[in-house]
């Protein structure tokens, strides 16, 4: 799949986010490894140069699932935030696996997220990571 022309990640693109200071977290890093052919939105995990700069094109609110604030571009399509449960971004970005220039949280740190969230949709991954890391050691 070519990520840079899917429209969310052309999205992305059109922020102008400091790469080096954002790592894609939730459902994109299961689109970057094939394991699900479409999501709905991308959620980005920001920091330093990308989240000022997230920061100059909207206004930061509390987010939903955790002690971080976020925006919402695109009606919601992408959501930077400033943390990511009680990840370290830093550890995030460094740990990344690299898709096409774009740093991608690590199948093992979404399977912990997804398993932990236990929503419907985050079991249905959950069991699509396992079958994938059984084919992909």
């Amino acid at each position: 799949m070519d990520l840079l022309g899917h429209p969310l990640f052309r999205k992305l693109g059109s922020l102008n986010l400091r790469t080096a200071d954002f790592v894609i977290a939730g459902s994109g890093p299961l689109l970057a490894h094939g394991i699900r052919p479409e999501i709905s939105d991308l959620d980005v995990v920001a920091r330093g140069a990308a989240w000022k700069r997230a920061v100059s094109l909207g206004d930061p609110v509390p987010a939903p699932l955790g002690y971080v604030d976020h925006i919402l571009f695109f009606s919601g399509d992408v959501e930077v935030l400033n943390g990511w449960f009680e990840y370290s971004v830093d550890e995030l970005i460094e740990e990344a696996d690299v898709f096409c220039g774009l740093n991608f949280s690590p199948l093992k740190r979404v399977l912990e997220w997804k398993t932990r969230l236990a929503r419907e949709k985050d079991r249905a991954d959950v069991e699509a990571i396992h079958r994938y890391l059984r084919t992909h050691p």
